[in-house]
Protein backbone atom coordinates (compact mmCIF):
# COMPACT_ATOMS: atom_id res chain seq x y z
CA UNK A 1 0.00 0.00 0.00
CA UNK A 2 1.24 3.48 -0.80
CA UNK A 3 2.61 5.67 1.98
CA UNK A 4 0.64 8.77 2.97
CA UNK A 5 1.25 11.80 0.77
CA UNK A 6 2.63 14.75 2.71
CA UNK A 7 1.53 17.49 0.27
CA UNK A 8 -2.23 17.74 -0.30
CA UNK A 9 -3.83 16.76 -3.58
CA UNK A 10 -4.82 20.03 -5.23
CA UNK A 11 -7.41 21.14 -7.76
CA UNK A 12 -6.57 21.00 -11.46
CA UNK A 13 -7.83 24.24 -13.01
CA UNK A 14 -6.81 25.65 -16.39
CA UNK A 15 -4.06 23.08 -16.68
CA UNK A 16 -2.45 23.97 -13.35
CA UNK A 17 -2.40 22.33 -9.93
CA UNK A 18 -3.80 24.92 -7.52
CA UNK A 19 -4.73 25.06 -3.85
CA UNK A 20 -8.20 25.96 -2.62
CA UNK A 21 -8.89 29.69 -2.61
CA UNK A 22 -9.01 29.56 1.20
CA UNK A 23 -5.94 27.34 1.49
CA UNK A 24 -8.01 24.83 3.49
CA UNK A 25 -7.81 21.07 3.06
CA UNK A 26 -9.87 18.00 3.93
CA UNK A 27 -8.55 14.71 5.32
CA UNK A 28 -8.77 11.49 3.32
CA UNK A 29 -9.56 8.44 5.44
CA UNK A 30 -8.37 4.92 4.64
CA UNK A 31 -11.52 2.74 5.06
CA UNK A 32 -9.36 -0.22 6.11
CA UNK A 33 -7.82 1.59 9.08
CA UNK A 34 -9.93 4.65 9.79
CA UNK A 35 -6.71 6.70 9.66
CA UNK A 36 -5.90 9.81 7.63
CA UNK A 37 -3.54 9.00 4.77
CA UNK A 38 -3.77 12.13 2.56
CA UNK A 39 -5.39 15.54 2.23
CA UNK A 40 -7.28 17.23 -0.59
CA UNK A 41 -8.04 20.87 -1.37
CA UNK A 42 -11.33 22.01 0.16
CA UNK A 43 -13.03 23.59 -2.83
CA UNK A 44 -15.22 26.68 -2.56
CA UNK A 45 -17.65 28.51 -4.80
CA UNK A 46 -14.73 30.71 -5.89
CA UNK A 47 -12.78 27.62 -6.98
CA UNK A 48 -15.76 26.36 -8.97
CA UNK A 49 -16.12 29.77 -10.60
CA UNK A 50 -12.46 29.72 -11.63
CA UNK A 51 -12.91 26.26 -13.11
CA UNK A 52 -16.06 27.20 -15.04
CA UNK A 53 -14.35 30.29 -16.42
CA UNK A 54 -11.34 28.20 -17.46
CA UNK A 55 -13.64 25.74 -19.23
CA UNK A 56 -15.40 28.53 -21.10
CA UNK A 57 -12.04 30.02 -22.11
CA UNK A 58 -10.99 26.62 -23.50
CA UNK A 59 -14.19 26.49 -25.56
CA UNK A 60 -13.56 30.00 -26.84
CA UNK A 61 -9.95 29.05 -27.63
CA UNK A 62 -7.99 25.96 -28.59
CA UNK A 63 -10.40 23.25 -27.46
CA UNK A 64 -13.38 24.82 -29.19
CA UNK A 65 -11.46 24.76 -32.49
CA UNK A 66 -10.14 21.21 -32.13
CA UNK A 67 -11.62 18.92 -34.83
CA UNK A 68 -13.54 15.88 -33.68
CA UNK A 69 -10.93 13.46 -35.03
CA UNK A 70 -8.19 15.20 -33.05
CA UNK A 71 -10.35 15.19 -29.90
CA UNK A 72 -10.68 11.46 -30.40
CA UNK A 73 -6.93 10.95 -30.77
CA UNK A 74 -6.30 12.80 -27.51
CA UNK A 75 -8.89 10.72 -25.63
CA UNK A 76 -7.51 7.48 -27.01
CA UNK A 77 -4.01 8.51 -25.97
CA UNK A 78 -5.37 9.19 -22.49
CA UNK A 79 -6.83 5.68 -22.47
CA UNK A 80 -3.40 4.25 -23.28
CA UNK A 81 -1.76 6.32 -20.54
CA UNK A 82 -4.29 5.00 -18.02
CA UNK A 83 -3.51 1.45 -19.15
CA UNK A 84 0.20 2.16 -18.77
CA UNK A 85 -0.43 3.28 -15.17
CA UNK A 86 -2.92 0.59 -14.15
CA UNK A 87 -0.97 -0.66 -11.15
CA UNK A 88 -0.26 2.75 -9.60
CA UNK A 89 -3.82 3.99 -10.19
CA UNK A 90 -5.31 0.75 -8.87
CA UNK A 91 -3.47 1.03 -5.55
CA UNK A 92 -4.59 4.65 -5.22
CA UNK A 93 -8.19 3.55 -5.89
CA UNK A 94 -7.94 0.62 -3.48
CA UNK A 95 -6.62 2.67 -0.57
CA UNK A 96 -9.05 5.50 -1.27
CA UNK A 97 -12.16 3.29 -1.40
CA UNK A 98 -11.19 0.10 0.46
CA UNK A 99 -12.08 -2.12 -2.51
CA UNK A 100 -10.01 -5.22 -3.26
CA UNK A 101 -7.02 -4.72 -5.51
CA UNK A 102 -8.50 -7.03 -8.17
CA UNK A 103 -11.65 -4.93 -8.36
CA UNK A 104 -9.57 -1.74 -8.37
CA UNK A 105 -7.44 -2.98 -11.27
CA UNK A 106 -10.56 -3.86 -13.22
CA UNK A 107 -11.99 -0.41 -12.50
CA UNK A 108 -8.92 1.31 -13.93
CA UNK A 109 -8.95 -0.88 -17.04
CA UNK A 110 -12.62 -0.08 -17.59
CA UNK A 111 -11.83 3.61 -17.16
CA UNK A 112 -9.21 3.33 -19.91
CA UNK A 113 -11.80 1.59 -22.07
CA UNK A 114 -14.20 4.56 -21.72
CA UNK A 115 -11.63 6.96 -23.12
CA UNK A 116 -10.71 4.53 -25.88
CA UNK A 117 -14.36 3.91 -26.84
CA UNK A 118 -15.43 7.55 -26.87
CA UNK A 119 -12.19 8.62 -28.49
CA UNK A 120 -12.98 6.29 -31.38
CA UNK A 121 -16.56 7.62 -31.47
CA UNK A 122 -15.73 11.35 -31.36
CA UNK A 123 -15.87 11.86 -35.15
CA UNK A 124 -18.91 9.64 -35.56
CA UNK A 125 -21.46 11.86 -33.83
CA UNK A 126 -23.30 12.76 -37.01
CA UNK A 127 -26.19 15.07 -37.74
CA UNK A 128 -28.73 14.51 -40.50
CA UNK A 129 -30.24 16.04 -43.61
CA UNK A 130 -34.03 16.37 -43.77
CA UNK A 131 -35.84 16.37 -47.14
CA UNK A 132 -38.01 19.50 -47.19
CA UNK A 133 -39.71 21.87 -49.62
CA UNK A 134 -38.31 22.55 -53.04
CA UNK A 135 -35.77 25.35 -52.81
CA UNK A 136 -34.76 24.54 -49.24
CA UNK A 137 -31.91 22.56 -47.70
CA UNK A 138 -32.35 21.49 -44.06
CA UNK A 139 -29.66 20.00 -41.87
CA UNK A 140 -29.62 19.01 -38.20
CA UNK A 141 -26.28 19.62 -36.51
CA UNK A 142 -24.97 17.99 -33.34
CA UNK A 143 -23.17 20.53 -31.17
CA UNK A 144 -21.70 20.48 -27.65
CA UNK A 145 -23.68 21.97 -24.78
CA UNK A 146 -20.69 24.09 -23.77
CA UNK A 147 -19.47 23.85 -20.18
CA UNK A 148 -20.61 20.61 -18.54
CA UNK A 149 -20.60 19.96 -14.79
CA UNK A 150 -20.01 16.45 -13.46
CA UNK A 151 -20.44 15.14 -9.91
CA UNK A 152 -19.32 11.55 -9.32
CA UNK A 153 -19.64 9.40 -6.16
CA UNK A 154 -17.11 7.59 -4.00
CA UNK A 155 -17.91 3.97 -4.88
CA UNK A 156 -16.31 3.90 -8.35
CA UNK A 157 -14.51 7.25 -8.73
CA UNK A 158 -12.24 6.34 -11.66
CA UNK A 159 -14.91 4.44 -13.60
CA UNK A 160 -17.52 7.12 -13.00
CA UNK A 161 -15.09 9.77 -14.17
CA UNK A 162 -14.47 7.84 -17.37
CA UNK A 163 -18.08 7.20 -18.16
CA UNK A 164 -19.17 10.84 -17.78
CA UNK A 165 -16.06 12.84 -18.80
CA UNK A 166 -15.08 10.79 -21.85
CA UNK A 167 -18.37 11.31 -23.78
CA UNK A 168 -18.53 14.95 -22.70
CA UNK A 169 -15.08 15.68 -24.12
CA UNK A 170 -15.68 13.53 -27.19
CA UNK A 171 -18.74 15.64 -28.00
CA UNK A 172 -16.64 18.81 -27.73
CA UNK A 173 -17.69 20.11 -24.33
CA UNK A 174 -15.30 21.51 -21.73
CA UNK A 175 -15.82 19.91 -18.33
CA UNK A 176 -15.66 20.68 -14.62
CA UNK A 177 -15.54 17.57 -12.43
CA UNK A 178 -16.38 17.55 -8.71
CA UNK A 179 -15.54 14.08 -7.37
CA UNK A 180 -16.65 12.87 -3.96
CA UNK A 181 -14.74 14.23 -1.00
CA UNK A 182 -14.53 10.66 0.32
CA UNK A 183 -12.66 9.20 -2.68
CA UNK A 184 -11.25 11.35 -5.45
CA UNK A 185 -7.50 10.78 -5.74
CA UNK A 186 -7.65 8.67 -8.90
CA UNK A 187 -9.69 11.42 -10.58
CA UNK A 188 -7.00 14.00 -9.83
CA UNK A 189 -4.28 11.70 -11.19
CA UNK A 190 -6.22 10.86 -14.36
CA UNK A 191 -6.87 14.55 -15.03
CA UNK A 192 -3.10 15.13 -14.88
CA UNK A 193 -2.63 12.30 -17.39
CA UNK A 194 -5.15 14.04 -19.66
CA UNK A 195 -2.81 17.01 -19.91
CA UNK A 196 0.03 14.64 -20.74
CA UNK A 197 -2.16 13.17 -23.49
CA UNK A 198 -2.50 16.62 -25.05
CA UNK A 199 -5.77 17.90 -23.69
CA UNK A 200 -5.60 21.72 -23.73
CA UNK A 201 -5.64 23.57 -20.40
CA UNK A 202 -9.18 24.26 -19.23
CA UNK A 203 -10.83 21.51 -21.27
CA UNK A 204 -10.97 19.37 -18.12
CA UNK A 205 -10.92 20.88 -14.64
CA UNK A 206 -11.17 19.03 -11.31
CA UNK A 207 -12.26 20.74 -8.11
CA UNK A 208 -12.27 18.64 -4.95
CA UNK A 209 -14.24 19.45 -1.83
CA UNK A 210 -17.50 18.96 0.02
CA UNK A 211 -20.67 18.27 -1.91
CA UNK A 212 -22.71 20.84 0.00
CA UNK A 213 -20.15 23.55 -0.87
CA UNK A 214 -18.28 22.79 -4.10
CA UNK A 215 -20.93 20.47 -5.52
CA UNK A 216 -23.75 22.90 -4.80
CA UNK A 217 -21.76 25.73 -6.38
CA UNK A 218 -21.23 23.69 -9.53
CA UNK A 219 -24.87 22.70 -10.01
CA UNK A 220 -26.10 26.26 -9.48
CA UNK A 221 -23.42 28.07 -11.51
CA UNK A 222 -24.98 30.12 -14.33
CA UNK A 223 -22.03 29.33 -16.61
CA UNK A 224 -22.72 25.58 -16.59
CA UNK A 225 -24.80 24.37 -19.54
CA UNK A 226 -25.35 20.70 -18.62
CA UNK A 227 -25.07 18.62 -15.43
CA UNK A 228 -24.32 14.94 -14.92
CA UNK A 229 -24.82 13.56 -11.41
CA UNK A 230 -24.46 10.09 -9.91
CA UNK A 231 -25.37 9.63 -6.28
CA UNK A 232 -28.25 9.34 -3.86
CA UNK A 233 -31.87 9.95 -4.73
CA UNK A 234 -32.10 12.69 -2.11
CA UNK A 235 -29.14 14.68 -3.45
CA UNK A 236 -30.34 14.03 -7.00
CA UNK A 237 -33.49 15.98 -6.19
CA UNK A 238 -31.37 18.94 -5.07
CA UNK A 239 -29.23 18.75 -8.21
CA UNK A 240 -32.28 18.68 -10.46
CA UNK A 241 -33.82 21.64 -8.65
CA UNK A 242 -30.59 23.65 -9.00
CA UNK A 243 -30.38 22.79 -12.70
CA UNK A 244 -33.99 23.80 -13.24
CA UNK A 245 -33.35 27.27 -11.85
CA UNK A 246 -30.89 27.85 -14.71
CA UNK A 247 -32.99 25.86 -17.23
CA UNK A 248 -30.10 23.42 -17.62
CA UNK A 249 -30.64 19.78 -18.69
CA UNK A 250 -29.20 17.01 -16.55
CA UNK A 251 -28.64 13.27 -16.44
CA UNK A 252 -29.21 11.65 -13.04
CA UNK A 253 -28.11 8.12 -12.13
CA UNK A 254 -29.41 7.50 -8.63
CA UNK A 255 -30.17 4.60 -6.33
CA UNK A 256 -31.42 1.10 -6.95
CA UNK A 257 -33.02 -1.94 -5.35
CA UNK A 258 -32.38 -4.36 -8.16
CA UNK A 259 -34.09 -7.78 -8.27
CA UNK A 260 -32.81 -11.12 -9.49
CA UNK A 261 -35.75 -13.32 -10.49
CA UNK A 262 -35.03 -17.04 -10.20
CA UNK A 263 -37.69 -19.21 -11.83
CA UNK A 264 -37.99 -22.91 -11.05
CA UNK A 265 -36.67 -23.91 -14.48
CA UNK A 266 -33.51 -21.77 -14.15
CA UNK A 267 -29.99 -23.18 -14.32
CA UNK A 268 -29.34 -22.83 -10.60
CA UNK A 269 -25.69 -23.82 -10.86
CA UNK A 270 -25.13 -20.93 -13.27
CA UNK A 271 -27.22 -18.48 -11.26
CA UNK A 272 -25.61 -19.08 -7.85
CA UNK A 273 -22.24 -17.30 -8.34
CA UNK A 274 -23.93 -14.35 -10.07
CA UNK A 275 -26.39 -13.95 -7.20
CA UNK A 276 -23.63 -13.81 -4.61
CA UNK A 277 -21.23 -11.67 -6.62
CA UNK A 278 -23.92 -9.13 -7.52
CA UNK A 279 -24.37 -8.15 -3.87
CA UNK A 280 -20.89 -8.83 -2.43
CA UNK A 281 -18.78 -7.10 -5.10
CA UNK A 282 -17.51 -3.71 -3.94
CA UNK A 283 -19.01 -4.59 -0.53
CA UNK A 284 -22.49 -4.04 -1.96
CA UNK A 285 -21.73 -0.36 -2.54
CA UNK A 286 -23.10 -0.34 -6.09
CA UNK A 287 -26.28 1.33 -7.30
CA UNK A 288 -26.96 -1.67 -9.54
CA UNK A 289 -26.23 -4.29 -6.85
CA UNK A 290 -28.54 -7.28 -7.02
CA UNK A 291 -29.95 -6.65 -3.55
CA UNK A 292 -33.27 -8.54 -3.87
CA UNK A 293 -33.31 -12.28 -4.50
CA UNK A 294 -36.76 -13.29 -5.74
CA UNK A 295 -37.17 -17.06 -6.01
CA UNK A 296 -40.14 -19.13 -7.19
CA UNK A 297 -41.79 -20.85 -4.23
CA UNK A 298 -41.23 -24.47 -5.25
CA UNK A 299 -37.44 -24.02 -5.29
CA UNK A 300 -37.16 -21.24 -2.71
CA UNK A 301 -35.94 -23.30 0.24
CA UNK A 302 -33.50 -25.34 -1.82
CA UNK A 303 -31.91 -22.48 -3.73
CA UNK A 304 -31.76 -20.03 -0.82
CA UNK A 305 -30.02 -22.72 1.25
CA UNK A 306 -27.36 -22.91 -1.47
CA UNK A 307 -26.99 -19.13 -1.44
CA UNK A 308 -26.61 -19.24 2.35
CA UNK A 309 -23.82 -21.80 2.05
CA UNK A 310 -22.04 -19.56 -0.44
CA UNK A 311 -22.45 -16.52 1.84
CA UNK A 312 -20.81 -18.36 4.73
CA UNK A 313 -17.71 -18.79 2.56
CA UNK A 314 -17.38 -15.13 1.59
CA UNK A 315 -14.47 -13.35 3.23
CA UNK A 316 -13.84 -9.71 4.05
CA UNK A 317 -10.36 -8.20 4.16
CA UNK A 318 -8.05 -5.37 3.24
CA UNK A 319 -7.43 -4.45 -0.41
CA UNK A 320 -4.07 -6.25 -0.33
CA UNK A 321 -5.67 -9.47 1.00
CA UNK A 322 -7.76 -9.45 -2.20
CA UNK A 323 -10.66 -11.46 -0.79
CA UNK A 324 -14.35 -11.24 -1.72
CA UNK A 325 -14.85 -7.70 -0.47
CA UNK A 326 -13.27 -4.95 1.59
CA UNK A 327 -14.54 -2.51 4.22
CA UNK A 328 -17.41 -0.10 3.80
CA UNK A 329 -16.47 3.40 2.71
CA UNK A 330 -16.81 5.38 5.93
CA UNK A 331 -18.29 5.48 9.42
CA UNK A 332 -21.57 6.91 8.15
CA UNK A 333 -21.98 4.06 5.70
CA UNK A 334 -21.12 1.49 8.36
CA UNK A 335 -23.76 2.95 10.66
CA UNK A 336 -26.34 2.90 7.88
CA UNK A 337 -25.75 -0.78 7.08
CA UNK A 338 -25.69 -1.76 10.74
CA UNK A 339 -29.04 -0.05 11.27
CA UNK A 340 -30.66 -2.00 8.41
CA UNK A 341 -29.33 -5.24 9.87
CA UNK A 342 -30.44 -4.35 13.41
CA UNK A 343 -33.93 -3.35 12.23
CA UNK A 344 -34.30 -6.61 10.30
CA UNK A 345 -33.29 -8.63 13.35
CA UNK A 346 -35.62 -6.62 15.58
CA UNK A 347 -38.45 -7.36 13.14
CA UNK A 348 -37.83 -11.09 13.53
CA UNK A 349 -36.63 -11.64 9.97
CA UNK A 350 -34.48 -14.80 9.87
CA UNK A 351 -30.76 -14.17 9.41
CA UNK A 352 -29.80 -17.06 7.14
CA UNK A 353 -26.07 -16.56 6.78
CA UNK A 354 -23.12 -14.24 7.34
CA UNK A 355 -19.70 -14.06 5.74
CA UNK A 356 -16.38 -14.09 7.55
CA UNK A 357 -14.01 -11.33 8.61
CA UNK A 358 -10.40 -12.24 7.90
CA UNK A 359 -7.97 -12.58 10.81
CA UNK A 360 -5.74 -9.65 11.66
CA UNK A 361 -7.90 -6.85 10.27
CA UNK A 362 -7.03 -3.32 11.43
CA UNK A 363 -9.24 -2.40 14.35
CA UNK A 364 -10.23 1.01 12.98
CA UNK A 365 -11.59 -0.25 9.65
CA UNK A 366 -15.25 -0.05 8.63
CA UNK A 367 -15.83 -3.79 8.55
CA UNK A 368 -19.13 -5.56 7.96
CA UNK A 369 -20.04 -9.12 7.04
CA UNK A 370 -22.04 -10.06 3.92
CA UNK A 371 -25.48 -10.92 5.30
CA UNK A 372 -28.44 -12.88 3.92
CA UNK A 373 -31.97 -12.44 5.28
CA UNK A 374 -35.12 -14.29 4.31
CA UNK A 375 -37.94 -14.56 3.80
CA UNK A 376 -38.20 -10.76 3.99
CA UNK A 377 -41.74 -9.32 4.19
CA UNK A 378 -42.60 -7.44 1.03
CA UNK A 379 -43.37 -4.20 2.84
CA UNK A 380 -40.30 -4.20 5.09
CA UNK A 381 -37.64 -1.52 4.64
CA UNK A 382 -35.11 -4.19 3.76
CA UNK A 383 -37.27 -5.18 0.79
CA UNK A 384 -37.92 -1.63 -0.41
CA UNK A 385 -35.00 0.65 0.46
CA UNK A 386 -31.43 0.77 -0.76
CA UNK A 387 -28.95 -0.47 1.86
CA UNK A 388 -25.79 0.17 -0.17
CA UNK A 389 -24.02 -2.64 1.59
CA UNK A 390 -23.61 -6.44 1.24
CA UNK A 391 -27.08 -7.28 2.58
CA UNK A 392 -29.28 -9.54 0.45
CA UNK A 393 -33.06 -9.83 0.94
CA UNK A 394 -34.56 -13.14 -0.19
CA UNK A 395 -38.28 -13.38 -1.00
CA UNK A 396 -40.46 -16.09 -2.57
CA UNK A 397 -42.94 -15.50 -5.41
CA UNK A 398 -45.83 -17.61 -6.72
CA UNK A 399 -45.83 -17.35 -10.51
CA UNK A 400 -44.74 -15.13 -13.38
CA UNK A 401 -47.32 -12.44 -12.71
CA UNK A 402 -46.38 -12.34 -9.03
CA UNK A 403 -42.68 -12.17 -9.92
CA UNK A 404 -43.21 -9.14 -12.13
CA UNK A 405 -45.39 -7.48 -9.50
CA UNK A 406 -42.72 -8.02 -6.85
CA UNK A 407 -39.86 -6.94 -9.12
CA UNK A 408 -41.62 -3.62 -9.80
CA UNK A 409 -42.75 -3.05 -6.19
CA UNK A 410 -40.14 -0.46 -5.20
CA UNK A 411 -39.58 3.21 -5.99
CA UNK A 412 -36.43 2.26 -7.91
CA UNK A 413 -35.86 0.95 -11.42
CA UNK A 414 -32.22 0.65 -12.36
CA UNK A 415 -31.30 -2.97 -13.16
CA UNK A 416 -32.89 -6.40 -12.96
CA UNK A 417 -32.24 -9.95 -14.08
CA UNK A 418 -34.33 -12.92 -15.15
CA UNK A 419 -33.14 -16.49 -14.71
CA UNK A 420 -35.19 -19.01 -16.73
CA UNK A 421 -34.67 -21.44 -19.59
CA UNK A 422 -38.04 -20.48 -21.11
CA UNK A 423 -37.32 -18.17 -24.06
CA UNK A 424 -40.84 -16.78 -24.22
CA UNK A 425 -40.81 -16.00 -20.51
CA UNK A 426 -37.41 -14.33 -20.81
CA UNK A 427 -38.83 -11.78 -23.23
CA UNK A 428 -42.20 -11.35 -21.50
CA UNK A 429 -40.66 -10.65 -18.12
CA UNK A 430 -37.86 -8.44 -19.46
CA UNK A 431 -40.38 -6.23 -21.27
CA UNK A 432 -42.58 -5.86 -18.21
CA UNK A 433 -39.84 -5.06 -15.71
CA UNK A 434 -39.66 -1.31 -15.06
CA UNK A 435 -35.93 -0.63 -15.12
CA UNK A 436 -33.20 0.66 -17.40
CA UNK A 437 -31.32 -2.62 -17.92
CA UNK A 438 -32.42 -6.24 -17.80
CA UNK A 439 -30.00 -9.16 -17.83
CA UNK A 440 -31.21 -12.59 -18.93
CA UNK A 441 -29.38 -15.54 -17.37
CA UNK A 442 -26.52 -13.27 -16.30
CA UNK A 443 -25.90 -10.17 -14.20
CA UNK A 444 -23.47 -7.36 -14.92
CA UNK A 445 -21.44 -6.79 -18.06
CA UNK A 446 -17.78 -6.14 -17.09
CA UNK A 447 -18.23 -2.39 -17.19
CA UNK A 448 -20.60 -2.47 -20.15
CA UNK A 449 -19.03 0.61 -21.75
CA UNK A 450 -21.03 0.13 -24.95
CA UNK A 451 -24.37 -0.52 -23.22
CA UNK A 452 -26.73 2.39 -22.43
CA UNK A 453 -27.25 2.61 -18.68
CA UNK A 454 -29.65 4.53 -16.47
CA UNK A 455 -32.85 4.23 -14.54
CA UNK A 456 -36.54 5.01 -14.28
CA UNK A 457 -38.63 6.16 -11.32
CA UNK A 458 -36.40 7.25 -8.43
CA UNK A 459 -33.35 5.68 -10.05
CA UNK A 460 -33.05 8.77 -12.22
CA UNK A 461 -33.34 9.67 -15.88
CA UNK A 462 -31.17 10.04 -18.94
CA UNK A 463 -28.60 7.51 -20.13
CA UNK A 464 -24.87 7.07 -19.79
CA UNK A 465 -22.61 4.65 -21.68
CA UNK A 466 -22.85 3.68 -25.34
CA UNK A 467 -23.69 6.08 -28.14
CA UNK A 468 -26.73 7.37 -26.27
CA UNK A 469 -24.35 9.17 -23.89
CA UNK A 470 -22.96 11.15 -26.83
CA UNK A 471 -26.48 12.25 -27.70
CA UNK A 472 -27.06 13.42 -24.13
CA UNK A 473 -23.74 15.25 -24.15
CA UNK A 474 -24.72 17.20 -27.25
CA UNK A 475 -27.62 19.30 -28.50
CA UNK A 476 -29.21 19.63 -31.93
CA UNK A 477 -29.42 22.72 -34.07
CA UNK A 478 -31.67 22.76 -37.16
CA UNK A 479 -30.41 24.88 -40.05
CA UNK A 480 -32.98 25.81 -42.72
CA UNK A 481 -31.50 27.29 -45.89
CA UNK A 482 -33.81 28.79 -48.55
CA UNK A 483 -31.85 29.03 -51.75
CA UNK A 484 -34.60 29.50 -54.36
Amino acid sequence: MNAPQSAPYQHLVDGRSVAASTGETLPMIDPSTGAVFAHIAAGTADDIDRAVRAAQAALDGTWGRTPAAERGRILQKLGRLIEDNVEALAWIEAQDTGKTITVARNDIRVTARYFDFYGAAADKLHGQVIPFLDGYSVSVLREPHGVTGHIVPWNYPAQQMGRTIAPALAAGNAAVLKPSEDACLSCVRIAALALEAGLPPGALNVVTGLGEIAGAALTSHPGVNFISFTGSTEVGQLVQAAAARNHVPCVLELGGKSPQLIFSDADLDAALPFVVRAIVQNTGQTCSAGSRLLVQKDIYETFVARVADAFRKTRVGTPAMDLDCGPLMNATQLGRVQKFVADALASGIPLLAEGLLADGLPSGGYWTKPTLFGPVPRDHALACNEVFGPVLAAMPFDDEADAIRLANATDFGLVGSVWTRDGDRQQRVAKRMRCGQVFINCYGAAGGVELPFGGVKKSGHGREKGFLALEHMSITKTVIHRHG
